[in-house]
């Protein structure tokens, strides 16, 4: 999530962030080849995961707090292309990661919209 933070916040090239976070943080507990397919499939199809849950929000995207923004395109992206974590696993890390890093009730604002995306994508 934080690498996604930093793509979308401060426009840093993609292959910089991972260099950065594969030298600098206790990368050695991640598995890089998951990092690198989200990192680079947010990034990549970031239009079309705004599209996918922006029916479902109550507010425009350009209103979203960026950590939520940030936590629904991860979610979105894992729900569309890695049917091999289960959903209800992809809609708990977003929450536990909006409770550690978001806005008091983000965690809230995230399960919502990811839950009712789940049933449209699986």
């Amino acid at each position: 999530m934080q690498a996604l933070y930093q793509w979308y916040m401060a426009g840093a090239a993609l292959n910089v962030i991972e260099a950065e976070f594969r030298s600098d943080y206790d990368f050695d507990k991640v598995d890089g080849d998951y990092f690198h397919a989200l990192l680079h499939g947010v990034a990549a199809d970031a239009d079309g995961l705004d599209a996918a849950f922006a029916p479902l929000l109550d507010r425009a995207l350009d209103d979203l707090d960026p950590i939520e923004h940030t936590l629904l395109r991860m979610g979105t992206w894992e729900l569309r292309e890695r049917i091999d974590v289960p959903y209800k696993v992809v809609i708990n890390e977003a929450v536990a990661l909006a409770r550690k890093f978001g806005a008091t009730d983000g965690h809230k604002y995230i399960n919502g919209v990811l839950d009712k995306l789940a049933r449209e994508l699986r």
